[in-house]
């Protein structure tokens, strides 16, 4: 079976995210980076965000999501930067161009779908934008959209101010959104032979995650049905962090029968009555639920809560800090890792889904362009026109 070719200009999260999702497949993925232009760092300005980890251009946050790729630095701007990318698109047989750079920019740069299709008929265009092609110069930064889909509205204690996601939901959705299209758009080329241009709005993708509330509006829903309500279920009663003796435990109660076996449990026991016994009731003593539930549960340890809880079958969990969701046996043991350029072993996070023959140990992310002459000599460009490329300013690294 061929080794796709990606040929991806990324930078910050949301795209690098998507395209290390194909490195993991062992994809070939190479990223594009802009050439230095004297205003500011060069490259991707997340290679300068986090503790120093070998040098200064792959510091802590760059490093999980740019693992397994090649970097190269070509400079867009300009024709002779644009025509060296249609002939690597052209040599290296690329299947796959991605982008994350304001709409309004694909013409300037020589990206945009018309033009690189040109060059080759089948390929595979995907791009993410803050709002999509409509809007070209809106910006798209994860915060902003949390911020306008309501994603901060719904966070948070029903006291206290909105509040963002702790994990950046919205870049990663984007990211999952562009691996999912792009192998809708893989299997219609197989069947069709033809490519697809996708386009990836921020703001839409996170917008269809509001399945749970934006409906409601048409329901004549309650205000506090489509606002924040801290870590308690909006339907589902009880289903709430709960204090323990020494620490916090998640309940969660999905059904009558569930609450019924809560209920049956020496704990639990005096947490009954003839109205809770449906979670309609219980939504008529939700409050009172809550102080019930807490004073049941402080009598005990986290660990004895949860051998009570598990020999009834009812869903809950602790609380795990990042080090313990590490070391738990169902995570600890798909981690996937790489090692610094003098040997420092590094765990990561693991594949989304298990892969038969997918590496779990992937190259160090490159510096800066690291790769460019390498890839250039590839596609077939002799080595003194590389030299006058570099003059030019047309590629670094």
């Amino acid at each position: 079976m061929k080794r796709r070719t990606i040929l991806s200009m990324e930078q910050a999260l949301s795209l690098p995210y998507a395209t290390l999702r194909f490195a993991q497949l062992g994809w070939r993925v190479i990223r594009i980076e802009s050439t230095p232009s004297g205003a500011g760092l060069p490259g991707d300005p997340n290679r300068y965000i986090g503790a120093k980890v070998v040098d200064d251009d792959r510091r802590t946050y760059f490093v999980a999501p740019n693992v397994g790729k090649e970097s190269i630095a070509l400079n867009l701007k300009e024709p002779e930067g644009q025509a060296v990318l249609q002939q690597l698109i052209r040599e290296l047989d690329v299947d796959i161009f991605c982008c994350n750079t304001v709409p309004r920019r694909y013409q300037q740069l020589g990206i945009d779908y018309e033009t690189l299709r040109a060059v080759k008929p089948d390929l595979i265009w995907a791009g993410i934008s803050a709002m999509g092609p409509s809007y070209p110069d809106a910006p798209g930064y994860d915060p902003v959209i949390q911020a306008m889909t309501g994603y901060m509205e719904l966070t948070g204690d029903p006291d206290g101010p909105p509040m963002l996601s702790g994990v950046p939901l919205v870049d990663l959705k984007a990211g999952d959104e562009v691996y999912a299209n792009v192998m809708l758009a893989l299997a219609e080329r197989a069947e069709t032979g033809r490519g697809t241009r996708i386009d990836i709005s921020m703001l839409q993708a996170a917008a269809s995650w509001l399945i749970t509330t934006l409906p409601l509006l048409d329901f004549d829903c309650r205000p506090d049905e489509i606002t924040r309500s801290g870590n308690a279920h909006r339907k589902f009663i009880p289903t709430n962090v709960y204090p323990t003796a020494d620490g916090f435990i998640y309940i969660a109660i999905g059904s009558d029968v569930q609450w019924k076996r809560l209920c049956e449990t020496a704990q639990f026991f005096d947490v009954a009555n003839a109205v809770r016994r449906t979670n309609e009731g219980r939504h008529q003593e939700r409050d009172a639920i809550q102080r019930d539930m807490t004073a049941a549960t402080r009598r005990c340890s986290t660990a004895a809560l949860s051998e009570e809880l598990r020999k009834a079958t009812i869903p809950h969990a602790p609380i795990h800090d990042i080090p313990g969701v590490r070391e738990m046996a169902a995570i600890r043991d798909k981690l996937t890792a790489t090692r610094t350029p003098d040997g420092k072993l590094v765990r990561m996070q693991p594949m989304a889904v298990d892969v038969a023959g997918a590496p779990s140990t992937f190259r160090f992310p490159p510096k800066y362009g690291q790769d460019t002459l390498a890839v250039l000599r590839e596609a077939g460009i002799a080595e003194a026109k590389c030299v006058s490329l570099r003059e030019q300013g047309i590629i670094a690294g």
